[in-house]
């Protein structure tokens, strides 16, 4: 059975996993491969919802879907009660896949494509409860000109972005949401077509302590935009609650935070709904990896290893911080390594001169922190085959997603 979410510790660091067990589930199911723990899932959901819930009465904690859509992690979270947020149709349609009611699934339409407006307002004609929330008067008429006059939230820019790359400050960036002074004036458009029920902003992603003065000064504004929008069901402020990836970075006090965020709202006659994602999957997950070459230079120890930017794009994307652990050999004295995969471009490398317990051929290293835009950012560069994800759950494992072949990886061609 999995823990008590409050005796759980705050942040799995890369050591905290069962090293052997690791080892074993790459012997039984090669390399590399994805391993979730969806107890952890279950647990990093229900701390982050009690902390907000004793913060106030009235909170909703939706999980963020394209963080990790799986089916195992959403099955897991549906159960666990979490309502679910989605950014596209297929996102939608895994939420309800894994037992989701249509009723309680809120859609965050960014640039929708027709065929998601086609299969979301459908959607809703059987579902009078599933909520769209538009960040565009464009996206507006196009769902009028469908016949559309359900339950719509406004996605608004506050002006501020805030997390850990300026490709996730969101609350900045013109692409998502309303104009902020905007906003009024869409509302009563709204109310005059469509079900107005919310207001909804999300800042930004990867939020830690040194990120939450700016988060709760958008979060402000949030508040203050939704007291100018009364009457309304609900003030969704959005995830990007962050994990820490580098091993000496605290962890958020979710208790703290929740209180600040609460503080920050404000008094607003309304839900508070909340989406983590990241929060919720980052350290449930990691990757195994087998050292396959080791090259001495006069510049650097490049160790060659089986994943790669199609297993784990975030460090070529993002530049981001990935904790890697030798687990074959966690006692050997440490070695500034440079760790890159098989991919011909200088991008494909996951970390530079790092002291990592020296690397052998043969190796197994972990990946940590993995769990959040890691398997559904995977891709078939270079034709390589996705890898297999394997599941840990109440003392077993199980393969919930198998590896690709090559047969799979042309499969859709048509010749």
């Amino acid at each position: 059975m999995s823990r008590d979410p409050a005796d759980s510790p705050a942040v799995r660091r890369p050591s905290d996993w069962d090293e052997s067990r690791l080892e074993s589930l790459a012997d039984e199911h090669d390399t590399p491969l994805y391993v979730i723990d969806l107890d952890r899932v279950r647990e990093n959901y229900l701390r982050f919802r009690s902390a907000f819930e004793a913060a106030r009465d009235d909170v909703s904690v939706f999980y963020a879907a394209k963080s990790h859509t799986g089916h195992s992690v959403l099955s897991t979270l549906v159960d666990a009660g979490a309502p679910i947020e989605c950014a596209a149709a297929g996102e939608v349609q895994r939420a309800i896949d894994a037992g989701a009611d249509p009723n309680e699934v809120q859609y965050t339409a960014v640039n929708p494509p027709a065929g998601d407006l086609d299969y979301a307002v459908e959607l809703a004609a059987d579902n009078p409860g599933f909520t769209i929330t538009a960040g565009a008067r464009d996206t507006l008429d196009r769902l009028e000109e469908r016949g559309y006059d359900g339950r719509i939230a406004i996605r608004i820019n506050p002006g501020i972005g805030t997390g850990h790359h300026e490709k996730v400050a969101t609350g900045k960036d013109a692409k998502f949401g309303i104009p902020y002074e905007q906003v009024p004036e869409v509302v009563e458009s709204v109310r005059e077509r469509f079900e107005f029920v919310g207001i909804h902003a999300h800042v930004g992603s990867g939020v830690l302590e040194d990120d939450l003065d700016d988060h709760c000064r958008a979060v402000e504004r949030i508040g203050d935009m939704a007291r100018r929008c009364e009457p309304l069901e609900f003030v969704d402020v959005g995830g990007g609650y962050g994990v820490p990836y580098h091993e000496d970075e605290p962890p958020l006090d979710i208790e703290d935070t929740a209180e600040r965020i609460v503080d920050a709202v404000g008094d607003v006659d309304a839900t508070l709904k909340l989406e983590p994602g990241r929060y919720v999957v980052a350290d449930a997950s990691c990757i195994v990896t087998r050292v396959n070459t080791i090259k001495e230079t006069p510049d650097a120890t490049v160790v060659g290893v089986d994943a790669s930017l199609a297993t784990l794009i975030r460090p070529a994307m993002f530049g981001s911080y990935h904790p890697i652990r030798n687990i074959s050999a966690p006692e050997r004295d440490p070695h500034p390594v440079s760790v890159g995969g098989p991919c011909c471009t200088s991008a494909d490398v996951f970390c530079t001169d790092r002291p990592i317990a020296r690397p052998e051929r043969g190796d197994l290293l972990t990946i940590g922190n993995t769990g959040a835009y890691g398997y559904d950012l995977a891709n078939q560069f270079h034709s390589q085959p996705r890898p297999a994800e394997v599941a840990l759950e109440d003392g077993g494992s199980r393969v919930v997603r198998r590896r690709e072949t090559m047969a799979d990886v042309t499969r859709l061609e048509q010749h």
